[in-house]
């Protein structure tokens, strides 16, 4: 399906995001394994949280939804004791339902087999199947161990301490959701810090897990189920903060975010660029900060995207090359090669594209430059079947002169449900 996308002289209104992905999808797994019934409001309606209530629902777990309006289930806890499924269980396009179910499902007394459509048919999977293997699981994968579909037999686990190659939240929560049946400790520690959910919800649910620094340490734990609002995703904010921040008339206020300090990255970014961004603190939902953002047309400067900082920005990463576009300078994003493995090549598709549209920027083995600030103009586009690509050529697309036509707009539907409908209510959009 494609796209188009026009200019608009004004950017004004309030924005509900949905549900934050990354918890909705901890929300599930980690109630579904409790003792007890919890309900959890405000689940992402997106693709790849739906693939994991399919194959949570495949292993015996009964998730109801409550009332007519998406978003609110009622799941009663296993307790660990899932069910053989009697068929292959398909995470889709999710990489985290993937990686996060293959944690789980090593240790279930009983054979799993785990696939995903092509592109997660292609993403890695030695980094989790190595460590899996060393705590006893018995795992295979495909060209080696290295990718989908993956055959789990599971049975008793060791813990072990584990120093992560890379920094990457799914790996670190396969690993701790592996040793809440294991014997023994599981310690696992991070190169540089990535988000946090998956141990601020064990710990609100009860688990063993002791936090040090950048080490987490669990041991074999009963869960109990817990109630939890789903907050805001801030990734799905960060598109409405660029574009707001790069239209020259704009104001923004964007309702109820997640503002866990291991997401918060895009917003010190887009702060060091000169953004204009107001933060009101909310309550606290399920061990997790909230708070309500503004964000107004801003002079917006060049910055440097490096090191610690990229595993905190990584989803953020192809819409912040769109607002460096932008910016007076060169910005710099480096250390990102990470980005070349998820469900497009990040580096490569986003410089592609921009570049098509008139930006000054160039491909880096672990990054990008991007001299700014540019006019971009509008033209055909492609979405790679990846969602963040989409929705940051949108922006872009709305920041362009003239219109900007994207081919595999239906992507964006992975995430963010209701994104064309939300950028038509505060500009103009129109299907090809």
């Amino acid at each position: 399906m494609r796209q188009r996308v026009l200019p608009s002289p004004r950017l004004e209104g309030t924005v509900v995001l949905p549900g934050d992905k990354s918890i909705s999808h901890r929300s599930a797994i980690l109630n579904a394994l409790a003792q007890g019934t919890a309900t959890v409001r405000n689940y992402s309606p997106g693709a790849d949280c739906t693939s994991t209530l399919r194959c949570l629902r495949a292993l015996g777990v009964r998730i109801q939804q409550e009332g007519a309006a998406p978003g609110t289930l009622v799941i009663e806890g296993a307790n660990h004791r899932l069910q053989e499924p009697a068929q292959v269980l398909n995470c889709g396009n999710s990489g985290t339902t993937l990686r996060l179910l293959s944690g789980v499902l090593a240790s279930q007394p009983f054979l799993s087999i785990l696939t995903g459509d092509a592109s997660l048919r292609s993403r890695p999977m030695a980094r989790i199947i190595a460590p899996l293997q060393q705590m006893g699981a018995s795992i295979q994968g495909r060209k080696g161990n290295t990718l989908p579909p993956l055959v789990i037999r599971g049975g008793p686990l060791s813990g072990i301490e584990y120093q992560m190659p890379v920094a990457s939240a799914q790996l670190k929560s396969c690993l701790l959701l592996a040793g809440l049946l294991a014997s023994g400790t599981t310690v696992v520690h991070e190169l540089a810090p990535s988000r946090d959910h998956t141990e601020q919800m064990l710990r609100v649910m009860g688990a063993r897990i002791d936090l040090r620094g950048r080490s987490a340490a669990v041991r074999a734990s009963e869960l109990q189920a817990t109630d939890i609002r789903v907050p805001g995703d801030i990734s799905a904010a960060a598109f409405w903060l660029v574009a707001a921040a790069a239209h020259p008339n704009a104001r923004l206020r964007i309702q109820g975010v997640g503002l866990n300090p291991t997401r918060t990255g895009v917003l010190d970014v887009l702060k060091a660029m000169g953004a204009v961004i107001t933060v009101s603190s909310g309550p606290e939902e399920g061990g997790e900060p909230t708070g309500d953002l503004v964000v107004e047309s801003s002079e917006l400067r060049a910055t440097e995207i490096s090191g610690e900082l990229v595993p905190n920005v990584q989803d953020e990463i192809p819409v912040l090359a769109v607002a460096a576009c932008f910016a007076r300078g060169t910005t710099t994003i480096r250390n990102a090669e990470e980005l070349r493995v998820k469900e497009s090549d990040r580096i490569h598709t986003t410089v592609t594209e921009l570049r098509h549209m008139g930006a000054d920027i160039e491909e880096l083995k672990d990054g990008m430059l991007i001299r700014g600030p540019v006019k971009l103009n509008g033209g055909a586009c492609r979405g790679y079947r990846d969602h963040r690509l989409v929705m940051a050529l949108a922006v872009a697309g709305l920041l362009a002169q003239g219109e900007t036509v994207i081919e595999g707009g239906e992507h964006a539907d992975v995430s963010y449900p209701g994104f064309w409908e939300q950028l038509h209510a505060l500009t103009r959009i129109g299907q090809a």
